[in-house]
């Protein structure tokens, strides 16, 4: 009888993406089950290959546009992704203004800007979108999406009247808030912000506190950031009578969730639980016999909302097992268990260093999955 297996894999970072690694696993089941059925449904979080994924599930097409980098002087051949025969556009904030974009010693989370993201928005915007999906994580930024909205026609106003330019460490600047440039199609575009960060802007536990410092923030420059994000999330609740200061989700990206929810009106939802509805995942796993998983490294944090966690979740509703596979495996995962994990394993065959590691993810991934194959053939 022919066994279908849901390949629904996240990237393996820098070894491979999503759509690679379901390959790697078809390659080595096939080994034992030369006529199996399979569904490639590549998954992400809404963080690094959100897009691909999107795409590649959904047969779209990616959009190449230049936009602004991290920082004003920078241009950056960035993309963006369509599905639903073009009515739904698949942004990452990543592309245009994220981390990997700034050498260490480069990051000044005073001086980078969401601009880029924006116009990413506004590109998607012209396309004719009636639906924007959003990954926000992995930025270098922390101006609260100000650069964001700008590129898509606020105006911030200083205390001489002036336009001001807007990184973080900009934000108290602002004396009056402009909309009236805002891109009214906003208005009748649904946007959805695919983000599993729950930090609020401001505070101890908000964006600059918590993610100041990997962007290349010294303490001193935490405190400023943050008293500028309060600043900024006062403005905007006095004259847009909008507060989102202390929701969850707001601090994700250095504020851009702030900045996209006051803004363009934003829902923020789980990135997993986004990619899984837009890829029809549960009717796949409704037909399948087996579901393999995995990303790069799985412990007890993937259990806060990860793909894999999101994958066996879907799959526990049907009963059907759930195999998911690593880099590496890390503490706690006796907890995912009972939420549906059949069984996890690490691929690695032999102590290495990183860069061998990533060099043979694939190889790797491939002699797991065909283990594994082998013991579901054997009926063990």
């Amino acid at each position: 009888m022919t066994k279908t297996f849901v390949l629904a894999p996240d990237s393996f970072k820098e070894s491979m993406t999503a759509e690679h690694a379901c390959h790697a696993m078809q390659s080595g089941i096939q080994k034992v089950f030369p006529d199996a059925r399979f569904f490639h449904i590549p998954m992400a979080d809404g963080g690094e290959g959100t897009v691909d994924a999107l795409v590649a599930a959904r047969q779209g097409e990616k959009v190449f546009i230049e936009v602004t980098g991290p920082t004003v002087s920078q241009r950056i051949n960035a993309y963006f992704g369509l599905i639903d025969a073009g009515k739904t556009a698949v942004i990452e904030m990543a592309i245009a203004n994220g981390i990997h974009l700034l050498a260490p010693e480069k990051r000044n989370p005073l001086m980078t800007t969401t601009l880029g993201t924006g116009e990413l928005i506004k590109a998607a915007l012209d396309h004719g979108v009636s639906k924007i999906i959003i990954g926000i994580g992995g930025s270098v930024t922390n101006d609260a999406g100000a650069g964001m909205v700008q590129a898509l026609g606020v105006k911030f106003v200083n205390q001489q009247g002036d336009v001001a330019v807007i990184g973080g460490g900009q934000l108290d600047q602002i004396q009056q808030i402009d909309i009236s440039g805002l891109d009214k199609r906003l208005a009748n575009t649904e946007i959805m912000i695919a983000c599993d960060v729950t930090n609020p802007l401001t505070g101890e536990h908000g964006a600059s506190t918590v993610f100041g410092p990997q962007k290349g923030a010294t303490p001193e420059m935490v405190e400023i950031l943050d008293r500028n994000l309060k600043h900024f999330a006062d403005i905007v609740k006095k004259q847009l009578k909008i507060d989102y200061e202390h929701v969850s989700g707001a601090g994700a990206a250095g504020g851009l969730g702030f900045g996209l929810m006051s803004f363009t009106g934003a829902n923020m939802r789980s990135g997993v639980d986004i990619v899984i509805e837009e890829t029809h995942l549960a009717d796949y796993i409704a037909q399948a016999d087996y579901v393999f998983t995995g990303e790069g490294g799985i412990d007890f944090q993937t259990g806060f909302g990860k793909t894999p966690y999101g994958v066996a979740k879907i799959a526990k509703q049907f009963g059907k097992p759930v195999f998911a596979f690593a880099g590496y495996i890390g503490e706690g995962i006796e907890e995912l268990y009972p939420e549906g994990f059949s069984a996890i394993f690490g691929i690695m065959d032999k102590p290495c260093d990183l860069n061998e590691a990533l060099e043979h993810g694939a190889k790797n991934l491939q002699r797991s999955s065909e283990n594994v194959a082998r013991v579901l053939r054997s009926g063990l």
